[in-house]
Protein backbone atom coordinates (compact mmCIF):
# COMPACT_ATOMS: atom_id res chain seq x y z
CA UNK A 1 0.00 0.00 0.00
CA UNK A 2 1.34 3.29 -0.65
CA UNK A 3 2.35 6.39 1.75
CA UNK A 4 -0.48 8.94 1.36
CA UNK A 5 2.40 11.87 1.83
CA UNK A 6 4.14 10.02 -0.81
CA UNK A 7 0.86 9.88 -2.83
CA UNK A 8 0.10 13.29 -2.17
CA UNK A 9 2.95 14.68 -3.65
CA UNK A 10 2.51 13.16 -6.90
CA UNK A 11 1.49 15.85 -9.60
CA UNK A 12 1.06 16.33 -13.30
CA UNK A 13 3.28 18.54 -15.34
CA UNK A 14 2.26 18.42 -18.72
CA UNK A 15 4.26 21.02 -21.52
CA UNK A 16 2.18 22.28 -24.57
CA UNK A 17 5.08 22.99 -26.80
CA UNK A 18 6.83 19.94 -25.75
CA UNK A 19 3.61 17.68 -26.06
CA UNK A 20 4.55 15.75 -23.24
CA UNK A 21 3.20 14.82 -20.30
CA UNK A 22 5.24 14.32 -16.95
CA UNK A 23 4.36 12.35 -13.93
CA UNK A 24 6.09 13.86 -11.23
CA UNK A 25 6.82 12.79 -7.22
CA UNK A 26 8.27 15.86 -4.97
CA UNK A 27 11.11 17.28 -7.81
CA UNK A 28 11.29 13.77 -9.50
CA UNK A 29 9.93 13.13 -12.81
CA UNK A 30 8.73 9.23 -12.63
CA UNK A 31 7.63 9.40 -16.14
CA UNK A 32 7.11 10.87 -19.08
CA UNK A 33 4.31 10.27 -21.98
CA UNK A 34 3.62 11.85 -25.51
CA UNK A 35 0.54 13.89 -25.68
CA UNK A 36 -1.69 15.43 -28.72
CA UNK A 37 -2.67 19.27 -27.57
CA UNK A 38 -5.17 22.06 -28.25
CA UNK A 39 -4.94 23.15 -32.21
CA UNK A 40 -4.52 26.73 -32.67
CA UNK A 41 -8.21 27.30 -32.66
CA UNK A 42 -8.79 25.33 -29.52
CA UNK A 43 -6.06 25.58 -27.79
CA UNK A 44 -5.37 23.71 -24.15
CA UNK A 45 -5.89 25.95 -21.58
CA UNK A 46 -2.60 26.73 -18.60
CA UNK A 47 -3.24 26.91 -15.61
CA UNK A 48 -3.33 25.14 -12.60
CA UNK A 49 -5.85 22.49 -12.32
CA UNK A 50 -7.10 18.98 -10.30
CA UNK A 51 -8.34 15.82 -11.48
CA UNK A 52 -12.41 16.12 -10.82
CA UNK A 53 -13.11 12.67 -11.90
CA UNK A 54 -11.74 9.16 -13.53
CA UNK A 55 -13.88 7.26 -15.67
CA UNK A 56 -12.94 3.94 -17.69
CA UNK A 57 -14.33 3.16 -21.18
CA UNK A 58 -16.28 7.06 -21.28
CA UNK A 59 -17.05 5.96 -24.95
CA UNK A 60 -16.95 7.96 -28.21
CA UNK A 61 -13.60 9.30 -29.26
CA UNK A 62 -12.09 9.24 -25.70
CA UNK A 63 -10.52 6.19 -25.70
CA UNK A 64 -10.23 3.69 -22.66
CA UNK A 65 -10.00 6.24 -19.87
CA UNK A 66 -11.01 10.09 -19.24
CA UNK A 67 -9.48 11.82 -16.35
CA UNK A 68 -11.85 15.18 -16.29
CA UNK A 69 -10.22 18.35 -15.18
CA UNK A 70 -11.61 20.99 -13.76
CA UNK A 71 -10.91 23.98 -15.94
CA UNK A 72 -13.99 26.67 -16.42
CA UNK A 73 -15.93 26.11 -19.72
CA UNK A 74 -15.38 22.31 -19.95
CA UNK A 75 -15.25 19.99 -19.95
CA UNK A 76 -11.74 19.12 -20.41
CA UNK A 77 -9.75 16.50 -19.61
CA UNK A 78 -6.95 13.71 -20.32
CA UNK A 79 -7.95 11.26 -22.39
CA UNK A 80 -7.11 7.97 -24.44
CA UNK A 81 -7.58 8.68 -28.34
CA UNK A 82 -8.42 5.60 -30.94
CA UNK A 83 -6.49 8.09 -33.51
CA UNK A 84 -2.97 7.35 -32.48
CA UNK A 85 -1.42 9.14 -35.66
CA UNK A 86 -2.90 12.46 -33.63
CA UNK A 87 -0.27 11.82 -30.83
CA UNK A 88 2.91 14.92 -31.07
CA UNK A 89 0.18 17.02 -32.66
CA UNK A 90 -1.63 20.33 -31.41
CA UNK A 91 -4.91 18.61 -33.03
CA UNK A 92 -7.78 18.54 -29.75
CA UNK A 93 -10.16 20.84 -29.22
CA UNK A 94 -8.23 22.14 -25.84
CA UNK A 95 -8.23 18.30 -24.18
CA UNK A 96 -4.62 16.38 -23.86
CA UNK A 97 -4.89 13.32 -25.33
CA UNK A 98 -2.63 10.07 -24.82
CA UNK A 99 -2.21 6.59 -26.20
CA UNK A 100 -4.74 4.42 -25.15
CA UNK A 101 -1.82 1.83 -23.32
CA UNK A 102 -0.31 5.13 -21.63
CA UNK A 103 -3.80 6.87 -20.18
CA UNK A 104 -4.28 3.43 -18.51
CA UNK A 105 -1.17 3.61 -16.75
CA UNK A 106 -1.68 6.84 -15.68
CA UNK A 107 -4.81 6.44 -14.49
CA UNK A 108 -3.75 3.95 -12.45
CA UNK A 109 -1.04 6.01 -11.17
CA UNK A 110 -3.07 8.92 -10.05
CA UNK A 111 -6.11 10.05 -7.85
CA UNK A 112 -8.87 12.45 -7.80
CA UNK A 113 -7.84 15.79 -6.79
CA UNK A 114 -4.16 15.25 -7.96
CA UNK A 115 -3.14 18.52 -9.04
CA UNK A 116 -2.72 19.64 -13.11
CA UNK A 117 0.11 22.35 -14.32
CA UNK A 118 -0.76 23.15 -17.91
CA UNK A 119 2.19 24.96 -19.33
CA UNK A 120 3.71 26.09 -22.64
CA UNK A 121 7.48 24.89 -21.61
CA UNK A 122 9.45 23.97 -18.87
CA UNK A 123 10.67 27.27 -16.09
Amino acid sequence: MENTRVYSQKKIQIFISDRRLHLVNGSKIIKTFPIAVGKPQTPTPTGTYQIINKIVNPGGILGTRWMGLDIPNGPYGIHGTFRPDSIGRAVSNGCIRMYNNNVEELFRLVRVGTTVTIGYTKA
